[in-house]
């Protein structure tokens, strides 16, 4: 994710000790009172050997007015910034990314109007290297058409430190087209890695577009993790279709834009071992899959291959087809999954969308299914999600 404001610009050349102070190259004049003024310009950071993780990039013209500052790495990349009402100072969007090398040319005018001698500037500087580089993964994956229960997920490569979260998390933006309520929560994933969450207050409207940035680089995540790059992505609110399992009524209703569209019956988890209940979110969709029993914590008692899965939840609450089930419609008697005919388990694998929900209701399991245990956000109110923030 890329975030930025103001103005962009790049930076290079020699290895510096702290600021860089540069007069550097003037050339032309101007008139009056600043006719023969001339700006001097100072660079941070500069250092003989690496500059300090975490390090902004910053330019100041004493006596003078920046015309033009251009900051970029070894790749070419530019780095956004903004530049002061005065012109007087540019400060990068965010810090310096680590092991990376920069460089910086400028130009100013001497005199407070700026209309004195013009000079040139330029530095360059690398980063010291990071212990290790913390790296994400995003859901929805750019471009993507979803349901309108999708959250945004942020899973990290690394552990992330309690007291560098709220850091990490102002620098996360969400902007929605038309505009949406909505909140990060800082969620442990069933991998047992660290993750952060951004959901609406309710569900999304068909249509919405989502962007989604990051200005992480060169923040700090801790146990000696950096971030050394930005991320930018975004996807698309796709078509209101939502289920409803009635464990009793051994019945899963289709919606689409509220309004019923047809039902099918199926077997839900046994008394044993009842279907989770509360709002799920589809996570991922298999064509074709085999059902090991050992996968969730049965041992080798079964390995049955299964078409049109619809995963809910990562401890294995999925909706399939169960050829092998006699008592469909009949007795609930899964471990856990809802289970149907196979052109059954086709059409609801058609009909919902990864992100769209699924509510399960008059179950007998008392288990609350953990927020990390999926995508499953609506598993909260949205006062006990917003308590999940950082930012108290």
């Amino acid at each position: 994710m890329h975030v930025g404001t103001g103005r962009r610009s790049t930076l290079w050349a020699s290895a510096l000790m702290g600021s860089l102070v540069l007069t550097a190259c003037s050339g032309g004049s101007g008139s009056g009172a600043d006719a023969g003024a001339e700006a001097k310009v100072t660079i941070t950071p500069g250092s003989g050997t690496a500059v300090k993780l975490g390090s902004p990039i910053s330019v100041k013209a004493d006596s003078g007015r920046l015309t033009e500052v251009e900051v970029k790495d070894a790749k070419g990349n530019k780095v956004e910034g903004s530049l002061s009402g005065d012109g007087a100072s540019w400060t990068s969007a965010g810090n310096a990314a680590p092991g990376a090398t920069y460089t910086v040319h400028t130009k100013a005018k001497g005199g407070k109007s700026g209309k004195g001698k013009e000079s040139t500037a330029s530095a360059t500087f690398t980063t010291e290297q990071a212990e290790k580089v913390n790296k994400l993964t995003n859901t929805p994956g750019n471009g993507a058409t979803v349901g309108t229960g999708m959250p945004v997920s942020i899973l990290f490569d690394h552990p992330v430190d309690k007291d560098k979260r709220a850091a990490i998390e102002k620098s996360l933006t969400v902007t929605t087209q038309p505009k949406v309520e909505g909140a990060w929560g800082w969620v442990k994933d069933w991998s047992g890695q660290d993750r952060i969450d951004w959901r609406p207050k309710d569900y999304w409207p068909t249509g919405t577009k989502v962007s989604v940035k990051g200005n992480l680089s060169g923040v700090d995540s801790g146990e000696g993790g950096w971030f050394a790059r930005n991320y930018d992505f975004g996807f698309t609110i796709g078509a209101d279709h939502k289920a409803v399992i009635d464990v009793a009524a051994h019945k899963l209703t289709m919606y689409e834009n509220g309004n019923e569209v047809g039902h099918i019956m199926g077997s839900a988890g046994s008394p044993t071992d009842p279907t989770r209940g509360g709002i799920h979110t589809v996570r991922s969709k298999n064509a074709a899959e085999t059902m090991d029993s050992a996968t969730i914590g049965y041992g080798n008692q079964w390995m049955l291959d299964s078409k049109w899965v619809t995963h809910l939840t990562a401890s294995g609450t999925f909706l399939h087809s169960a050829p092998w089930n006699n008592s469909i419609g009949v007795e609930n008697n899964s471990h856990g999954c809802f289970g149907m005919t196979t052109s059954d388990a086709k059409k609801i694998y058609d009909f919902l969308l990864i992100g769209s929900t699924v509510e399960v209701k008059n179950t007998d399991s008392t288990k609350i299914t953990d927020v990390g245990n999926g995508l499953e956000v609506w598993q909260e109110n949205w006062d006990q999600w917003k308590k999940r923030s950082a930012l108290k």
